[in-house]
């Protein structure tokens, strides 16, 4: 419900509140007078037992709209003074004063009208006022929220409910509410129940109260550590898909056409720019559609790069193959041309993508573990790519065509294969796939000339250590170069890790130089 309608709905009562409490003319005035903690303690008392005229009082002091008349608390609304006990009207001299709120006070009003949206019977109310609540809880509330809990309907909000209930208990004078709420709160897989545990058994003297919450700490620390594993784990499949997208074009360049490409991260900038443009395109001319632009930007993308991809190779790769060295120095002259044609288009600063609204968000398993929809999006869209590519080198004459040159190029020829263009249509697929990773890359990160230089060393290591010309071995290698980076950084922090992963590869590779998987062929035997 939107905040000014509220606003409205808790005024009105003033006027047609009920009988059967009523806000007292002393509760009225401790809330909106006197010392800070007086105050607090007065709003507190009142919220546990508030009909609508309190709530409709409190939210006139959250929105400033309280002045004080010879010591009386009057709301005001424009020029008009509301008695907040009788819901008569009330002159309001010049010499009013305003009811001045710290921020300490502000919180507790917010918190005090989170409380009360508890009984709301919207979901969505009583699930925003428990966010809001959660680490607010305190034995002041629980009034409150035992009603609040006894009359929950939704499972997962009773969850929440019973958490924040048992956070409020360990406030209690007695020592068997206290072993309760230790007792509650050890199902908890919130981070903050930890930090309301460590702090309450500071503070406990009570040997078996704080054996009950040394018993529930371990049960969540236990159940915290597990989601960090599972995080770690997700972010390294994550991680190892974004590899392997960015991979498997090179795969197929490097791989089986042994090009090394080094300016393959600047087809990657060009799918991303291409992205950019045709989000630029929808919020210009289709701003209705905008959720839509990614599935045009995916083809768009493609194209853009293959046809880069495709011109690289007629103009100036097709006459250094067999020539390695003289490859790598053209590709990379071409990556800082084109890196130079995106500043002189774009600009130097990086540019901004939008994630359309069906990719923000995510899937909440447990307290500390998030599962991000751009992220399980970009996961399913790699395992796609993976799946198309595979079907294009396995089961197409294209791929047959392309398999055949690898493994032996001038036996394909003399069968009448056409080896230049299945050269360029090879070359123009790996680009358009690195297009495809750029566009992906786009909704997790900024869009910048200097996007793909962060990746080519990465993605060089995957081909080389999966085995040259192996799509399993790329996919073999990416994630497990992805889940085992995250891991180690958790331990030794990023620069080690990184530096540990080149060690590990450099090792492999010295004992088992064709990567996890050999190359099959007459030319891998030769």
């Amino acid at each position: 419900m939107p905040k000014h309608l509220l606003q409205t709905l808790l005024l009105a009562t003033l006027f047609v509140a009920g009988n059967a409490y009523s806000l007292s003319a002393e509760e009225a005035k401790a809330m909106a007078s006197g010392e800070g903690d007086a105050r607090i303690a007065a709003l507190r008392q009142a919220v546990s037992h508030a009909d609508e005229r309190t709530l409709a009082f409190i939210q006139a002091l959250a929105d400033d709209s309280v002045k004080l008349v010879a010591g009386k608390p009057v709301v005001v609304q424009g020029a008009q003074g509301t008695d907040p006990v009788t819901g008569q009207a009330v002159s309001v001299p010049a010499t009013a004063e305003d009811v001045m709120n710290n921020n300490r006070m502000r919180g507790e009003l917010d918190a005090a009208l989170a409380a009360a949206k508890l009984l709301s019977p919207e979901v969505a109310v009583r699930r925003e006022a428990i966010k809001t609540l959660q680490g607010e809880a305190d034995a002041a509330r629980l009034p409150l929220l035992d009603k609040a809990f006894a009359a929950e309907t939704d499972a997962e909000l009773k969850e929440s409910l019973g958490l924040m209930r048992a956070a409020a208990l360990l406030d209690s004078s007695e020592r068997g509410r206290r072993i309760e709420a230790a007792q509650l709160l050890a199902g908890s897989s919130q981070a903050a129940t930890k930090t309301l545990l460590i702090g309450r058994l500071q503070a406990e003297s009570d040997a078996e109260v704080r054996s009950a919450l040394q018993k529930s700490l371990r049960a969540v620390e236990g159940r915290l550590a597990w989601g960090d594993r599972l995080g770690a784990v997700f972010s390294g499949v994550s991680l190892g898909s974004i590899l392997l997208l960015v991979a498997l074009g090179l795969a197929i360049t490097y791989g089986l056409m042994g090009v090394i490409n080094m300016a393959h991260g600047e087809l990657m900038m060009i799918g991303a720019y291409a992205t950019y443009v045709v989000q630029v395109l929808f919020q210009k001319y289709l701003p209705g559609a905008f959720d839509w632009y990614l599935l045009v930007s995916v083809p768009v993308a493609f194209a853009t790069a293959a046809l880069v991809g495709a011109a690289l190779e007629r103009s100036v790769i097709r006459f250094l193959y067999g020539r390695p060295l003289e490859t790598l120095l053209a590709t990379w002259g071409i990556s800082l041309m084109l890196m130079q044609l995106v500043r002189t288009l774009f600009g130097a600063q990086n540019v901004g993508v939008e994630n359309p609204s069906w990719m923000s968000g995510g899937v909440q398993l447990m307290g500390n573990l998030s599962l991000p929809y751009n992220r399980l999006v970009i996961v399913a869209f790699a395992l796609a790519v993976l799946a198309t590519v595979w079907f294009l080198i396995e089961k197409t004459r294209l791929g047959l065509f392309v398999r055949g040159v690898t493994q032996n190029r001038p036996i394909a020829s003399c069968m009448g294969v056409n080896t230049a263009r299945i050269d360029t249509y090879a070359f123009a697929l790996g680009s358009g796939i690195a297009g495809l990773a750029g566009c992906a890359l786009s909704q997790i990160g900024n869009v910048g000339p200097d996007l793909g230089q962060g990746y080519i060393v990465d993605s060089f290591m995957v081909v080389v250590l999966g085995g040259v010309g192996q799509l399993a071995g790329t996919v073999y290698a990416a994630l497990g170069l992805g889940v085992l980076n995250k891991f180690l950084e958790g331990w030794t922090g990023a620069v080690l890790a990184k530096i540990a992963v080149l060690v590990f590869i450099i090792i492999f590779i010295q004992k088992r130089p064709q990567g996890i998987f050999a190359m099959k062929g007459r030319s891998a035997e030769a």
